[in-house]
Protein backbone atom coordinates (compact mmCIF):
# COMPACT_ATOMS: atom_id res chain seq x y z
CA UNK A 1 0.00 0.00 0.00
CA UNK A 2 1.60 3.43 -0.97
CA UNK A 3 1.29 5.77 2.07
CA UNK A 4 2.62 8.74 0.03
CA UNK A 5 -0.06 11.31 0.34
CA UNK A 6 -1.30 13.55 -2.73
CA UNK A 7 -1.67 17.23 -3.60
CA UNK A 8 -4.97 17.57 -5.96
CA UNK A 9 -7.34 20.75 -6.65
CA UNK A 10 -10.70 20.92 -6.76
CA UNK A 11 -11.67 21.84 -10.08
CA UNK A 12 -15.42 22.06 -9.74
CA UNK A 13 -17.69 21.99 -6.83
CA UNK A 14 -21.26 21.47 -7.63
CA UNK A 15 -24.51 20.63 -5.41
CA UNK A 16 -26.96 18.10 -7.28
CA UNK A 17 -30.12 15.98 -4.96
CA UNK A 18 -30.14 17.25 -1.41
CA UNK A 19 -27.17 18.05 0.42
CA UNK A 20 -24.75 16.59 -2.47
CA UNK A 21 -21.41 18.41 -2.89
CA UNK A 22 -19.42 16.48 -6.52
CA UNK A 23 -16.21 17.25 -6.62
CA UNK A 24 -13.68 16.58 -9.15
CA UNK A 25 -10.10 16.54 -8.21
CA UNK A 26 -7.07 16.69 -10.79
CA UNK A 27 -3.74 16.63 -9.60
CA UNK A 28 -1.67 19.98 -9.36
CA UNK A 29 1.01 18.71 -11.23
CA UNK A 30 -1.63 18.47 -14.31
CA UNK A 31 -0.06 14.77 -14.62
CA UNK A 32 -2.71 11.86 -14.43
CA UNK A 33 -3.61 10.74 -10.70
CA UNK A 34 -3.12 6.74 -9.56
CA UNK A 35 -4.99 4.65 -11.44
CA UNK A 36 -8.24 2.90 -9.11
CA UNK A 37 -10.16 0.08 -9.67
CA UNK A 38 -14.13 0.00 -9.27
CA UNK A 39 -15.26 0.07 -5.16
CA UNK A 40 -12.23 2.47 -4.27
CA UNK A 41 -11.98 5.26 -1.82
CA UNK A 42 -9.08 7.68 -0.74
CA UNK A 43 -8.84 9.66 2.02
CA UNK A 44 -9.32 13.19 2.43
CA UNK A 45 -7.57 15.43 4.69
CA UNK A 46 -10.04 17.87 5.54
CA UNK A 47 -8.61 20.11 8.30
CA UNK A 48 -8.44 19.97 12.17
CA UNK A 49 -6.78 16.51 12.14
CA UNK A 50 -9.88 14.94 10.14
CA UNK A 51 -9.35 12.40 7.93
CA UNK A 52 -12.12 10.65 6.20
CA UNK A 53 -13.13 8.05 3.60
CA UNK A 54 -14.43 8.76 0.36
CA UNK A 55 -15.50 6.44 -2.71
CA UNK A 56 -14.23 7.18 -6.10
CA UNK A 57 -17.73 7.41 -8.10
CA UNK A 58 -16.33 8.47 -11.39
CA UNK A 59 -14.85 5.81 -14.51
CA UNK A 60 -11.82 4.11 -13.84
CA UNK A 61 -10.95 4.17 -17.09
CA UNK A 62 -9.99 7.87 -16.79
CA UNK A 63 -7.21 8.75 -14.85
CA UNK A 64 -7.61 12.74 -15.47
CA UNK A 65 -9.47 13.19 -12.80
CA UNK A 66 -11.15 11.80 -9.18
CA UNK A 67 -14.87 12.59 -8.38
CA UNK A 68 -16.57 12.57 -5.12
CA UNK A 69 -19.79 12.72 -3.95
CA UNK A 70 -20.35 13.55 -0.43
CA UNK A 71 -23.53 14.18 1.57
CA UNK A 72 -23.68 16.70 3.88
CA UNK A 73 -24.87 14.87 7.65
CA UNK A 74 -25.00 16.47 10.13
CA UNK A 75 -25.21 13.23 12.47
CA UNK A 76 -22.02 12.78 11.49
CA UNK A 77 -18.47 13.65 13.25
CA UNK A 78 -17.65 16.83 11.05
CA UNK A 79 -16.31 15.69 8.92
CA UNK A 80 -18.87 16.20 5.96
CA UNK A 81 -20.29 19.20 7.44
CA UNK A 82 -16.76 20.49 7.50
CA UNK A 83 -16.12 19.91 3.64
CA UNK A 84 -19.44 21.28 2.75
CA UNK A 85 -18.49 24.92 4.23
CA UNK A 86 -14.94 24.77 3.44
CA UNK A 87 -14.13 23.14 0.29
CA UNK A 88 -14.48 25.42 -2.88
CA UNK A 89 -13.03 25.34 -6.58
CA UNK A 90 -9.37 25.81 -6.94
CA UNK A 91 -8.66 24.94 -3.65
CA UNK A 92 -5.32 22.62 -2.47
CA UNK A 93 -6.42 19.39 -1.02
CA UNK A 94 -4.27 16.10 0.10
CA UNK A 95 -5.56 12.92 -0.62
CA UNK A 96 -4.42 9.22 -0.44
CA UNK A 97 -3.45 6.85 -3.30
CA UNK A 98 -6.84 4.97 -3.74
CA UNK A 99 -7.57 1.72 -1.84
CA UNK A 100 -9.93 -0.70 -2.46
CA UNK A 101 -11.69 -3.17 0.34
CA UNK A 102 -15.05 -3.03 -2.06
CA UNK A 103 -13.43 -4.95 -5.19
CA UNK A 104 -15.60 -6.32 -7.86
CA UNK A 105 -16.12 -10.23 -8.15
CA UNK A 106 -14.05 -11.15 -11.26
CA UNK A 107 -16.15 -14.43 -11.98
CA UNK A 108 -19.43 -13.57 -11.18
CA UNK A 109 -21.83 -13.83 -14.42
CA UNK A 110 -24.29 -11.05 -12.77
CA UNK A 111 -23.77 -8.37 -10.82
CA UNK A 112 -26.68 -6.98 -8.54
CA UNK A 113 -25.94 -3.41 -7.38
CA UNK A 114 -27.54 -1.99 -4.44
CA UNK A 115 -27.00 1.82 -3.24
CA UNK A 116 -29.04 3.47 -0.51
CA UNK A 117 -28.59 7.37 -1.03
CA UNK A 118 -24.88 8.78 -1.18
CA UNK A 119 -24.13 4.92 -0.98
CA UNK A 120 -24.72 5.04 -4.89
CA UNK A 121 -20.78 6.40 -5.23
CA UNK A 122 -19.18 3.13 -5.39
CA UNK A 123 -22.34 1.40 -7.30
CA UNK A 124 -21.13 4.04 -10.37
CA UNK A 125 -17.71 2.88 -10.53
CA UNK A 126 -18.55 -0.70 -10.63
CA UNK A 127 -21.72 -0.25 -13.29
CA UNK A 128 -18.78 1.79 -15.96
CA UNK A 129 -16.52 -1.07 -15.47
CA UNK A 130 -19.49 -3.92 -15.74
CA UNK A 131 -20.79 -1.63 -18.84
CA UNK A 132 -17.36 -1.46 -20.27
CA UNK A 133 -17.04 -5.59 -19.81
CA UNK A 134 -20.13 -6.08 -21.30
CA UNK A 135 -21.01 -8.20 -17.97
CA UNK A 136 -24.46 -8.71 -16.93
CA UNK A 137 -25.82 -6.27 -14.38
CA UNK A 138 -28.35 -4.10 -12.57
CA UNK A 139 -28.31 -1.07 -10.58
CA UNK A 140 -30.86 -0.09 -7.97
CA UNK A 141 -30.69 3.34 -6.62
CA UNK A 142 -32.73 3.74 -3.74
CA UNK A 143 -33.93 7.39 -1.80
CA UNK A 144 -36.55 8.68 0.25
CA UNK A 145 -37.93 11.01 -3.11
CA UNK A 146 -37.19 11.70 -6.87
CA UNK A 147 -34.68 13.62 -7.01
CA UNK A 148 -33.30 13.57 -3.88
CA UNK A 149 -30.28 11.79 -4.61
CA UNK A 150 -27.09 13.00 -6.81
CA UNK A 151 -26.29 11.61 -10.21
CA UNK A 152 -29.73 10.32 -11.33
CA UNK A 153 -29.48 11.86 -14.77
CA UNK A 154 -26.03 10.70 -15.50
CA UNK A 155 -27.40 7.77 -14.42
CA UNK A 156 -30.19 7.20 -16.81
CA UNK A 157 -27.86 8.40 -19.45
CA UNK A 158 -24.70 5.87 -18.93
CA UNK A 159 -26.87 2.99 -17.98
CA UNK A 160 -30.30 3.10 -19.16
CA UNK A 161 -32.77 0.30 -18.69
CA UNK A 162 -29.98 -1.09 -16.30
CA UNK A 163 -30.21 1.52 -13.69
CA UNK A 164 -33.91 1.17 -11.61
CA UNK A 165 -34.85 4.23 -9.23
CA UNK A 166 -36.73 3.15 -6.03
CA UNK A 167 -38.62 6.63 -3.65
CA UNK A 168 -40.34 5.61 -0.11
CA UNK A 169 -42.75 8.11 -1.12
CA UNK A 170 -43.86 6.63 -4.53
CA UNK A 171 -46.06 3.29 -4.63
CA UNK A 172 -45.48 0.27 -2.81
CA UNK A 173 -45.34 -1.96 -5.52
CA UNK A 174 -41.60 0.69 -7.07
CA UNK A 175 -40.60 0.16 -3.43
CA UNK A 176 -37.04 -1.73 -3.41
CA UNK A 177 -37.58 -5.28 -2.55
CA UNK A 178 -34.55 -8.06 -2.28
CA UNK A 179 -36.73 -10.61 -2.17
CA UNK A 180 -38.06 -9.27 -5.79
CA UNK A 181 -34.53 -8.35 -6.54
CA UNK A 182 -32.09 -11.21 -6.05
CA UNK A 183 -34.63 -14.20 -7.04
CA UNK A 184 -34.18 -16.47 -7.91
CA UNK A 185 -31.14 -17.67 -6.14
CA UNK A 186 -28.29 -18.02 -8.55
CA UNK A 187 -24.65 -19.24 -7.51
CA UNK A 188 -23.02 -17.31 -10.20
CA UNK A 189 -24.86 -14.00 -9.10
CA UNK A 190 -22.94 -11.25 -6.70
CA UNK A 191 -24.61 -8.88 -4.84
CA UNK A 192 -23.01 -5.26 -3.66
CA UNK A 193 -24.97 -2.75 -1.34
CA UNK A 194 -23.26 0.44 0.29
CA UNK A 195 -25.32 3.21 2.20
CA UNK A 196 -27.25 3.77 5.08
CA UNK A 197 -26.34 1.38 7.90
CA UNK A 198 -29.62 0.17 8.84
CA UNK A 199 -30.22 -0.08 4.99
CA UNK A 200 -27.10 -2.31 4.50
CA UNK A 201 -27.95 -4.58 7.39
CA UNK A 202 -31.79 -5.25 6.07
CA UNK A 203 -30.28 -6.11 2.61
CA UNK A 204 -27.28 -8.45 3.91
CA UNK A 205 -29.78 -10.20 6.57
CA UNK A 206 -32.46 -10.34 3.46
CA UNK A 207 -29.64 -12.37 0.84
CA UNK A 208 -29.00 -14.27 3.97
CA UNK A 209 -32.41 -15.56 4.29
CA UNK A 210 -32.80 -16.48 0.48
CA UNK A 211 -29.96 -18.28 0.92
CA UNK A 212 -26.79 -16.56 -0.44
CA UNK A 213 -23.69 -17.11 0.54
CA UNK A 214 -21.42 -14.71 2.19
CA UNK A 215 -18.77 -14.93 -0.77
CA UNK A 216 -21.81 -13.85 -2.98
CA UNK A 217 -22.69 -10.62 -0.83
CA UNK A 218 -20.32 -7.64 -0.34
CA UNK A 219 -20.62 -4.46 1.19
CA UNK A 220 -18.71 -1.17 2.03
CA UNK A 221 -19.98 0.15 5.37
CA UNK A 222 -19.85 4.40 5.52
CA UNK A 223 -20.51 4.70 9.13
CA UNK A 224 -21.56 2.13 12.30
CA UNK A 225 -22.45 2.50 15.43
CA UNK A 226 -20.34 0.69 17.66
CA UNK A 227 -20.07 -0.06 21.16
CA UNK A 228 -16.33 0.25 22.14
CA UNK A 229 -17.16 -0.30 26.14
CA UNK A 230 -16.03 -3.23 28.22
CA UNK A 231 -14.02 -5.24 30.66
CA UNK A 232 -10.48 -3.86 31.05
CA UNK A 233 -7.35 -5.69 29.69
CA UNK A 234 -4.01 -5.52 28.64
CA UNK A 235 -2.25 -4.66 25.45
CA UNK A 236 1.58 -5.95 24.56
CA UNK A 237 2.86 -4.60 21.81
CA UNK A 238 5.62 -7.05 20.82
CA UNK A 239 7.23 -4.24 18.34
CA UNK A 240 7.99 -1.86 20.80
CA UNK A 241 8.03 -3.63 24.19
CA UNK A 242 5.27 -1.63 25.79
CA UNK A 243 2.40 -2.80 27.74
CA UNK A 244 -1.33 -0.53 27.99
CA UNK A 245 -3.90 -1.13 30.19
CA UNK A 246 -7.00 -0.67 28.01
CA UNK A 247 -9.98 0.51 30.33
CA UNK A 248 -13.90 -0.62 30.53
CA UNK A 249 -14.18 3.21 28.72
CA UNK A 250 -11.07 3.79 25.94
CA UNK A 251 -9.65 2.22 23.16
CA UNK A 252 -7.01 -0.15 22.48
CA UNK A 253 -6.20 3.12 20.52
CA UNK A 254 -6.60 5.54 22.96
CA UNK A 255 -4.37 3.28 25.39
CA UNK A 256 -1.85 2.74 22.52
CA UNK A 257 -1.81 6.73 22.13
CA UNK A 258 -1.77 7.35 25.66
CA UNK A 259 1.70 5.39 25.81
CA UNK A 260 3.02 7.52 22.78
CA UNK A 261 2.32 4.40 20.27
CA UNK A 262 1.43 5.81 17.28
CA UNK A 263 -1.48 4.63 15.68
CA UNK A 264 -2.59 4.47 12.28
CA UNK A 265 -6.47 5.63 12.28
CA UNK A 266 -9.17 7.60 10.14
CA UNK A 267 -12.69 6.79 10.98
CA UNK A 268 -12.84 5.87 14.80
CA UNK A 269 -16.00 3.56 13.75
CA UNK A 270 -14.59 -0.03 12.67
CA UNK A 271 -15.76 0.72 8.67
CA UNK A 272 -12.66 1.67 7.16
CA UNK A 273 -9.73 -0.93 7.99
CA UNK A 274 -7.26 1.96 8.68
CA UNK A 275 -6.35 0.37 12.08
CA UNK A 276 -6.37 -3.24 11.41
CA UNK A 277 -3.53 -4.84 13.31
CA UNK A 278 -1.81 -8.18 13.74
CA UNK A 279 -2.81 -10.22 16.70
CA UNK A 280 0.02 -12.56 17.94
CA UNK A 281 -1.63 -13.57 20.89
CA UNK A 282 -5.15 -13.81 22.39
CA UNK A 283 -8.27 -13.64 21.59
CA UNK A 284 -10.10 -10.51 19.97
CA UNK A 285 -13.46 -9.23 20.78
CA UNK A 286 -14.39 -8.13 17.13
CA UNK A 287 -16.72 -5.39 16.98
CA UNK A 288 -15.92 -3.80 13.86
CA UNK A 289 -17.95 -3.64 10.23
CA UNK A 290 -14.62 -4.25 8.05
CA UNK A 291 -13.00 -7.57 8.60
CA UNK A 292 -15.38 -10.11 7.13
CA UNK A 293 -16.77 -13.24 9.25
CA UNK A 294 -14.01 -15.71 8.02
CA UNK A 295 -11.48 -13.34 8.99
CA UNK A 296 -12.79 -12.57 12.64
CA UNK A 297 -12.70 -16.24 12.92
CA UNK A 298 -8.89 -16.14 11.91
CA UNK A 299 -8.92 -14.16 15.18
CA UNK A 300 -5.07 -12.69 13.68
CA UNK A 301 -5.97 -9.24 13.16
CA UNK A 302 -8.13 -6.80 15.20
CA UNK A 303 -9.35 -3.37 14.54
CA UNK A 304 -8.02 -0.94 17.31
CA UNK A 305 -10.35 1.94 17.22
CA UNK A 306 -13.36 -0.54 18.74
CA UNK A 307 -12.92 -3.92 19.14
CA UNK A 308 -11.66 -5.23 22.63
CA UNK A 309 -10.61 -8.87 23.70
CA UNK A 310 -12.12 -11.90 25.28
CA UNK A 311 -8.91 -12.67 26.98
CA UNK A 312 -6.76 -10.53 29.93
CA UNK A 313 -3.92 -9.78 27.69
CA UNK A 314 -3.23 -9.48 23.89
CA UNK A 315 -0.24 -9.46 21.73
CA UNK A 316 -0.07 -6.99 18.90
CA UNK A 317 2.11 -6.14 16.28
CA UNK A 318 3.70 -2.99 17.26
Amino acid sequence: MNNELIDVIVKSRTEQGVGVAVLELVSTSGKPLPSFAAGAHIDVHIGDDLVRQYSLCSDPAKSDSYRLGVLNDPKSRGGSVKLHAEFTDNQIVRISHPRNHFPLNENAKKSILAGGGIGITPMMAMAYTLLRKGDEFELHYCTRTEGAGAFEQELVEAFGDRIVFHYDDKDKAQLFSPQATFGPVDANTHIYVCGPTGFMDWVIASANEMGYLPAQIHSEYFSAEVDTTGDSFEVYCEKSDVTVTVGSEETIAKALRKAGIKVNMSCEEGVCGTCITDVLEGEPDHRDHFLTEEEKEDNDQIALCCSRAKCSRLVIDL
